[in-house]
């Protein structure tokens, strides 16, 4: 069995950016498992190739929710990266930090170290933002990390923002800065016209590094435990099962649905939940698995008319010639991300920071889970709750070491959350009936054409509502003395040697946003902190 210094479980938006910052120092033997493959696809690297990602079981875990009956008991599916690079393989691409209240509030919950004046350092030194200068201090420059703008803006949804300043909501020139009040488009994680993984801008700069040791289709099946001390892990490779020992740390970076799994099935949990599969106890974690929080959107379709959208530009000889604009440009339909325009609005007017984050796409779909887009010129509004109340579980249900676990999301159980939800869907109605936008919207379809009451807009939520892929907070951060935390605000395991948990699964609350940049962030400031804490103990 060969013995490393650290070993990183997950080849993801962190495990990539940890394996990058530990490797640095050639003292250091760094192993990093990956359970999925290389990200050789060009699925992965062209914007538009998401699409079919999302639906690729060789790219996607393809998780479920358990049925519950505040969604109807519908099985929602939560997409989950399954290959180098991990979720940023096949997400959306938009590059969202989240506002200053949201790290705020987690130093405050007593997570010294995790304001927003503590976490920007980390934001900043991974980025290189293109068009960055010396007036925006907040953005940074020479990072790994490419965030462009959006490769093109488009006439139908020039007028969306032009609608939602009619309503009253300004605009933004960077919601990144720390305040995210107003609508612009959205920045994105590319560069040239591709997608740019954390894969691509952390993991390739060092996977020729002699002490850097990457391995692929290593499904990690447990912790390795010694007494009170993690000291290595088990996983299976091609078949065999495997052991590796790690001197100083084992870094759990399966993210948020995987690394509580990983955890129980180590007999790191609750007596309760580990005891029901016949797993014994080895370390008691009331909070393992508990306090998950995602986002819930709602899509709210119009058919357009007198002005193109995407529907028409995909399709037939219009696709072919998208195809030779990428080909030569790397601009047009294949390079969009998943996201185009974007919006952070209060729902009431008391509130000090916004509470919706509302998405606006020139197109429509027939099938929403397949990609397919309608025959009609289309738009389509998604209107969520930025920091949801609702707090549900990740527990599994078998001892089995592959069975999924049960995700139970509990959404729309807090009242907050379904008046935030209702008040976003008529907000969408607002900007929809402005001016500059009335004269290209014909009429409203499925799933909410009809709907009027609250209650009418809430069953359209139960009914047709979907996640944005955002699972956080199954191991969340909290210091000593809380008894549902399960890592210390340096991000060790309560109680245990050895061990850390690096991914979304520590954040306390849901930032208000797209979850990929702060967990980069988590890695860089992860990686500090063990650095630092190597270089003192030598």
């Amino acid at each position: 069995m060969q013995t490393f210094d650290y070993i990183i479980i997950g080849a993801g938006s962190a495990g990539c950016v940890l394996a990058n910052r530990l490797s640095a120092d050639p003292k250091n033997q760094v192993l990093l498992l990956e359970a999925g493959g290389k990200d050789k696809s060009p699925l992965i690297h062209i914007p538009a190739g998401f699409i079919k990602t999302l639906n690729n079981p060789d790219y996607n875990w393809g998780f479920q929710t358990e049925p519950e009956p505040n969604t109807n008991n519908r099985a929602i599916p939560i997409a989950r990266g399954k290959a180098l690079g991990g979720s940023s393989s096949i997400n959306g691409m938009v590059y969202v930090r989240g506002q200053a209240r949201d790290y705020d509030d987690w130093a405050q919950m007593g997570n010294r170290g995790w304001s927003w004046d503590d976490v920007l350092p980390q934001f900043i030194k991974s980025e290189n933002r293109e068009g960055a200068t010396d007036a925006t201090p907040w953005r940074g420059r020479g990072g790994e990390l490419n965030v462009a703008d959006v490769p093109q803006t488009y006439p139908m949804l020039d007028k969306v923002l032009e609608a939602a300043e009619e309503c009253g909501y300004p605009r933004n020139p960077d919601y990144n800065s720390g305040d995210q009040e107003g609508w612009s488009y959205y920045q994105v994680t590319q560069k040239n016209g591709r997608r740019w993984s954390t894969a691509k801008a952390f993991l390739e700069p060092a996977k020729s590094r002699p002490n850097l040791h990457i391995e692929t289709y290593a499904y990690v099946t447990a912790l390795v435990l010694d007494g009170k001390r993690v000291t290595g892990v088990a996983y299976e490779q091609n078949g065999a099962d495997k052991q590796a020992a790690a001197g100083r740390e084992v870094l759990l970076s399966a993210g948020a649905v995987q690394s509580p799994q990983i955890l129980e099935l180590s007999g790191i949990g609750r007596e309760d939940v580990l005891g029901d599969q016949g797993i014994p106890v080895k370390h008691r974690l009331m909070g393992v698995g508990e306090n998950y929080r995602d986002h819930l959107l709602v899509r709210m379709v119009w058919r357009v008319k007198g002005i193109r959208t995407l529907n028409e530009e995909t399709r037939g000889l219009s696709l072919a010639g998208q195809v030779l604009k990428y080909a030569f440009t790397r601009k047009g339909a294949l390079a969009l991300p998943a996201g185009l325009l974007n919006g952070f609005v209060r729902t009431r007017p008391e509130l000090e920071v916004p509470d919706l984050q509302l998405r606006a796409t020139h197109a429509s779909f027939k099938d929403v889970r397949k990609r397919i887009l309608d025959d009609f010129p289309g738009i389509t509004f998604a209107p969520n709750q930025s920091r949801p109340e609702s707090r549900g579980s990740i527990h599994i249900k078998s001892a089995d070491r592959h069975a999924p676990p049960a995700i139970r999301p509990n959404f729309l159980s807090d009242e907050i959350d379904r008046q935030c939800l209702i008040a976003g869907m008529r907000i969408t109605r607002q900007i929809a009936a402005a001016p500059a936008l009335a004269p290209y919207m014909a009429d409203e379809l499925a799933p909410a054409a009809g709907a009027e009451t609250d209650d009418e807009l809430l069953a359209v939520a139960r009914a047709n509502g979907s996640t944005v892929f955002h699972p956080v907070g199954t191991a969340r951060m909290g210091p000593d003395g809380d008894v549902m935390a399960v890592v210390d605000p340096r991000l060790r395991v309560h109680g245990l040697q050895g061990l850390r948990v690096v991914d979304a699964s520590i954040m306390p609350t849901l930032v208000s946003g797209n979850t990929n940049a702060p967990v980069i962030m988590i890695a860089e400031k992860a990686a500090a902190m063990i650095l630092e804490e190597a270089k003192a103990n030598s």
